[in-house]
């Protein structure tokens, strides 16, 4: 069984040995007593115990499976913090699996869709009793105004034809989408979710993996909210 979870961890990319022996040097670098100090102290006890009141071996033993269920659970603690950070980390391979697909994230550059208008979301904060999106032109011309009514907090999605106040086409855009929402008389704070095409993927030394998309510019994977 030993032999099977070794496995698994290796194919995580985690070194179950390396990962003992940082939790090692973490215990020998803290002001904590380890098992290697535990081990002298008992050791010098057992030298200097008086020969006629030697120490109790049910305590001794006891003390013995203290410190090694101790530290065995410090070990099984590191390891899967290990694991964790793996599974939550984007790898290279499924960032790149981006490309070419459509992403919804906050933003508020869209552009058509090939048969025309577009979709989005308004992420709420907060329940609201009225909801507005505007869409403007590149000039800042508001073309179309959508009211979305009475929306609970959450995501509410919204899909524009692509036609002006006057229904003529608005053509393929850039378009600027703004959001509004209110309870009452208060204000909710919400953004405006887009659908944008992922036209690459840059891989930073450090941190998470950035998409490029048309209009938007850089987001990290994590900024995802929906994959089309």
């Amino acid at each position: 069984m030993a032999s099977t979870f070794d496995s698994t961890l290796t194919s995580l990319g985690i070194n179950a040995t390396t990962t003992a022996k940082a939790n090692a040097a973490k215990t020998t670098s803290s002001q904590s007593l380890g098992a290697s100090d535990f081990l002298k102290l008992m050791t010098a006890q057992l030298n200097n115990q008086d020969p006629f009141a030697p120490t109790d071996n049910t305590q001794m033993v006891a003390q013995l499976a203290q410190i090694s269920s101790t530290s065995g659970i410090a070990e099984m603690g590191t390891t899967l913090k290990a694991i964790q950070d793996k599974l939550g980390a984007t790898t290279a391979g499924d960032a790149l699996g981006y490309v070419g697909r459509t992403v919804l994230t906050e933003g508020s550059t869209a552009y058509a869709r090939a048969a025309g208008g577009l979709a989005g979301a308004v992420e709420l904060d907060k329940d609201a009793t009225g909801v507005t999106v505007s869409i403007r032109d590149a000039n800042g011309q508001t073309l179309n105004t959508l009211s979305l009514g009475a929306q609970k907090a959450g995501t509410a999605t919204y899909d524009w034809d692509g036609k002006d106040a006057s229904g003529a086409s608005a053509g393929s855009g850039p378009f600027t989408v703004s959001v509004g929402a209110a309870d009452g008389g208060e204000a909710v704070t919400a953004r405006n979710l887009v659908w944008a095409p992922v036209a690459a993927v840059s891989m930073p030394a450090t941190g998470s993996p950035m998409l490029t998309l048309p209009g938007i510019g850089q987001v990290a994977t994590s900024a995802v909210r929906q994959v089309g």
